[in-house]
């Protein structure tokens, strides 16, 4: 199935995506799109993290969601679908929330790289913070929601991210908490300014590919 990806990124770039370790927490809007991209560009060694269950306000947005999975694990959901995609892959599903109780459980070591796709502000800044501080490289999504113009999604440095809510809440809580990244955090954000309410499949959408997009590049770059 990746003979169209080893043409365009030649046998060495290909083996880089096999050989890889990436980590994504997350598996909703952002998270569920972000995971598919990479297992259907190369990644061989996936595990994906999420606690929540598919919901009938996931259906207009989120891959994993179908009228039949509602109210099954969406982390083994989304498992089942990717190797339905490439059954050869080393997909490791946790059903598991990251928080305070349960962040010891995760050895980033074991990783080339850790992406955030989660939308809870105390959660997102632990796991920002601890994957730093282990010296592993993450990329990360701002907030996604109440936006309708997928034009207007920009990537940048976490202390560099303008115009997002989630970015300047993350900012707040992890300086009053002292949860400083000791590292570059590269983050996927919108500068367009948010709505009331809701959420869009093209936005989540773009925002899950230029995720995947950003830890494909780095891991062909860094074996260039």
């Amino acid at each position: 199935m990746f003979t169209r990806t080893i043409q365009l990124l030649g046998e060495e770039g290909f083996r880089a995506l096999q050989d890889a370790r990436v980590v994504l927490f997350g598996v909703g809007g952002v998270g569920g799109w972000c995971a598919e991209a990479l297992l259907r560009t190369g990644i061989g060694h996936l595990t994906i993290v999420d606690f929540d269950k598919v919901d009938t306000t996931n259906l207009n947005r989120q891959v994993v969601a179908t009228h039949e999975n509602v109210g099954q694990s969406k982390v083994l959901e989304m498992q089942k679908r990717l190797l339905q995609i490439c059954p050869k892959a080393d997909v490791q599903a946790i059903d598991r929330q990251y928080n305070a109780d349960t962040a010891d459980t995760f050895d980033f070591s074991q990783y080339d790289i850790v992406v955030d796709a989660i939308d809870m502000v105390e959660c997102k800044a632990l796991l920002l913070y601890r994957v730093t501080q282990a010296g592993c490289k993450v990329y990360s999504s701002m907030g996604a929601g109440r936006k309708t113009d997928p034009q207007k999604i920009r990537t940048a440095e976490f202390w560099k991210v303008q115009g997002c809510p989630l970015a300047r809440a993350l900012r707040t809580k992890m300086k009053k908490a002292g949860l400083l990244p000791a590292s570059k955090i590269h983050c996927v954000y919108s500068e367009e300014i948010s709505g009331d309410k809701g959420t869009l499949a093209p936005v989540v959408g773009v925002f899950g590919m230029t995720l995947a997009s950003l830890v494909i590049n780095d891991l062909i770059l860094s074996k260039s």
